[in-house]
């Protein structure tokens, strides 16, 4: 999503240039390609998937609908084992037709469900909090906490958490719950966080252009055990108006000295 208006090939072709070995695709962009043609371009290209984003959004107020959610994470799930990656990030959403605590009960309680296909196809579940600010409209897991909490009652190999710093960097208990994670972090996302926030969604920034400890959150999220690739995950129009290979050297500058 950093080279937002490129193809999956676009993005393939920018990688392999940049000499960067690992890639986060987005549903929407392996669409587009179709999902066998989007594998073999990357197995072409010598790359590996870091992630597929997104699976989740699993509230809904009607039986039938969360029905065709959970089928739509089962063909997410499949997508990803196809594409040659074991993560799948869920995005929880958030509570539709539903009340805030039924919502999260539902995330639980889908992700519960998906496990046996998940593990069908070897890959993990990758539960990724939102900044609270998207409770409304995006993912009712909103700590790092809840998402522990979560893998912790569902005790399986399948499900873990997905860490990225725009969302957690705030939270006062952020470095004991990444301890608490060891073991169960699948993906670890980094970006800067840009103030004042002009817009929820769009104000993450290029690494060192903001305020978040990124350094400080690895080292940690290392010392729990994520050896793992990093991406770099950033919504900015600026950044997506730029020319791809520009950002990509940018980024590779940030990485190597700021992550």
């Amino acid at each position: 999503m950093t080279t937002e208006r490129w193809t999956v090939r676009e993005a393939v072709d920018g990688c392999a240039r940049a000499g960067i070995g690992w890639i986060g695709l987005w549903r929407h962009k392996v669409e587009d390609m179709g999902v066998s043609a989007a594998a073999k371009v990357v197995r072409d290209a010598g790359l590996c998937v870091s992630g597929l984003c997104r699976g989740g959004m699993l509230p809904a107020g009607s039986p039938s609908e969360r029905a065709r959610r959970i089928e739509d994470n089962r063909r997410a799930i499949a997508d990803a084992a196809e594409l040659g990656t074991d993560v799948l990030v869920l995005v929880c959403g958030p509570p539709e037709d539903c009340t805030l605590d039924d919502a999260r009960k539902m995330v639980e309680e889908g992700i519960a469900e998906l496990i046996p296909y998940a593990r069908d196809h070897s890959v993990k579940l990758g539960i990724e909090p939102l900044h609270p600010m998207f409770a409304a409209d995006r993912s009712v897991i909103s700590t790092l906490g809840q998402a522990n909490d979560i893998v912790d009652r569902l005790q399986s190999d399948q499900v873990g958490v997905v860490i990225d710093v725009y969302h957690v960097w705030w939270d006062p208990r952020l470095y004991e719950e990444i301890r608490r994670a060891a073991g169960h972090i699948v993906g670890f996302h980094v970006n800067d966080w840009l103030a004042p926030v002009k817009d929820a969604l769009m104000s993450r920034g290029m690494m060192g252009d903001g305020c978040i400890e990124i350094s400080r959150i690895r080292q940690a999220v290392e010392a729990a055990e994520y050896q793992g690739p990093v991406e770099v995950e950033i919504f900015n129009q600026v950044i997506w108006d730029t020319p791809g290979d520009e950002v990509l050297e940018v980024m590779k500058q940030r990485f190597a000295t700021l992550v």
